[in-house]
């Protein structure tokens, strides 16, 4: 648990859901609002803090390989690794109105904590989902709420050029090098919970 005064660390999960384009592989990204207390105007990936109805429900298809990543460097109180894929997949639906197809797989592919003194701190975890046989309206998202604003797919080296939080950009370099075929040796977790950030592989 925190000490009392800590700055309270929460735990979101963010799905990069990715599809073919015609120009190449392309990815699901929106703006947050101007006045957002957290990266107003930023452009990010669907996701979102979970709450008490994603510790049970339907199972979500993550490998043993990616949960016992999950796993690893966490509190005592931390979510465990299909409460964290269910958060993920609910803000997805709440955000953009999709759900992937039945038996898509979630692949662990980043984390990051916030360093101490911003406004609000994360444990953000990624995963990245293909978007092959997506439920909804994909096009348009009319079932989208209004939380994030200018949906659309883009391409991977078009993305790098909207107005992103860092570890956003290094999400994207990540996943770039991932869907042309590269392999991770552990997935990179930026960890600022301690006074000295440190870079490590789960």
């Amino acid at each position: 648990m925190s000490e009392p005064g800590a700055e309270q660390i929460r735990p979101p999960a963010t799905v990069i859901l990715w599809r073919d384009g015609a120009a190449g592989r392309e990815v699901l990204m929106g703006q947050r609002g101007a006045a957002a207390v957290f990266m107003p105007s930023k452009y990010v990936f669907p996701g979102g803090a979970g709450d008490q109805a994603d510790r049970s429900g339907a199972d979500v298809d993550l490998s043993a390989t990616c949960q016992t990543r999950l796993s690893l460097h966490c509190p005592p109180e931390a979510p465990d690794a299909t409460t964290l894929a269910r958060a993920a997949l609910r803000e997805l639906h709440e955000e953009t109105g999709l759900r992937p197809a039945p038996g898509s797989a979630m692949q662990f592919v980043f984390r990051a904590i916030t360093p101490p003194g911003r406004t609000r701190r994360f444990d953000a975890r990624f995963f990245l989902v293909s978007a092959q046989g997506v439920i909804g309206d994909a096009a348009e998202f009319s079932d989208a709420t209004d939380e994030l604003s200018h949906l659309h797919w883009i391409g991977l080296a078009e993305a790098r050029a909207l107005d992103l939080p860092f570890i956003t950009e290094v999400v994207l370099a990540e996943i770039t090098a991932l869907l042309a075929g590269a392999t991770q040796p552990g997935v990179p977790f930026f960890d600022n919970s301690g006074p000295v950030p440190t870079f490590r592989r789960l």
